[in-house]
């Protein structure tokens, strides 16, 4: 089972609940994959703490342009949808930042002027944490395109797992899009404040619009208002957990521990949570626009 955990916002709690979930999980004998796909700001193997047994370079195709065959005649310009290509005088400019490597300007050339060769954007690493495989993405600084990177890492998943758990970038844009598609169940995490329940509700659209199963968890149920728990009830979205608002657990987060191992309370939750999961998905309970 692929299981994203995602949020509209940041700061809702989406790396605490994957990490001490993945760690859970194998500590119940399951097998499992912790993939962090938030490849700008990585920070998984801060709980986590991976052996890393193999880096990788995660690459994409750019073109370049062979300038002694090209005859200048703008077809390639004209076959970017993205604005990456510009004839401007006798040159050619590639503008790589833009460029989303769909290969059109290499097919639009009627020289065969145009080669994609690969360029470097980030780094794919791959490890273990005790018995969970850890696959992280971490893209280049300056890059301006994530989705390539958080392909990379999904690329690299195992198949032979019970569990995979996708620690997914927040909000609800093309890096979100990514990271959920094609998951078995997406946990929207979300804080019963004015901002996580605004943000929850784009999420709850991105996620209908893409058709995926999906359920709520509250966390830090204890501050804040209701809102959340009557916009899921109109909605008619389960909400498979609530934790509270832990001091103990905060202070594992800001030791870099993982709070399950130290807190009990929040231990006994997420397993509650796995095992609510698992019961859902068997009997089919999630909702699907």
């Amino acid at each position: 089972m692929r299981i994203a955990v995602a949020s509209g916002k940041g700061g809702t709690g989406k790396t605490t609940i994957a990490a001490n979930l993945s760690y859970l999980a194998a500590k119940a004998g399951r097998t499992v994959v912790y993939a962090d796909c938030d490849v700008e700001e990585p920070n998984g193997h801060l709980f986590l703490k991976p052996t890393i047994a193999e880096e990788l370079s995660i690459d994409r195709l750019i073109p370049v342009v062979d300038r002694d065959r090209c005859t200048l005649c703008g077809r390639c310009r004209t076959a970017c949808r993205y604005g990456a290509i510009a004839c401007v005088g006798t040159s050619v400019l590639i503008f790589t930042e833009l460029c989303r490597a769909c290969g059109g300007c290499q097919l639009a050339c009627p020289e065969d002027a145009i080669r994609e060769v690969p360029q470097s954007i980030g780094r794919l690493r791959l490890g273990w944490s005790g018995s969970v495989r850890f696959v992280e993405g971490v893209l280049n600084v300056g890059e301006a395109m994530s989705p390539p990177a958080i392909r990379a890492v999904k690329a690299a998943l195992p198949l032979d797992a019970d569990w995979v758990i996708l620690d997914c970038p927040p909000g609800t844009s093309c890096p979100a899009i990514e990271s959920i598609s094609g998951a078995d169940l997406v946990l929207l995490v979300t804080e019963p404040t004015p901002f996580g329940l605004y943000d929850l509700a784009l999420a709850v659209e991105m996620t209908r619009a893409l058709r995926l199963p999906f359920a709520v968890v509250v966390n830090r149920a204890d501050v804040g208002d209701r809102e959340v728990w009557r916009y899921c009830q109109r909605q008619g979205i389960n909400i498979l957990a609530e934790i509270p608002d832990d001091r103990a657990v905060a202070e594992a987060c800001s030791r870099g521990e993982l709070a399950a191992e130290m807190v009990p309370s929040l231990a006994e939750r997420l397993n509650g949570l796995l095992d609510a999961v698992e019961s859902a998905w068997a009997s089919e309970e999630y909702i699907v626009a």
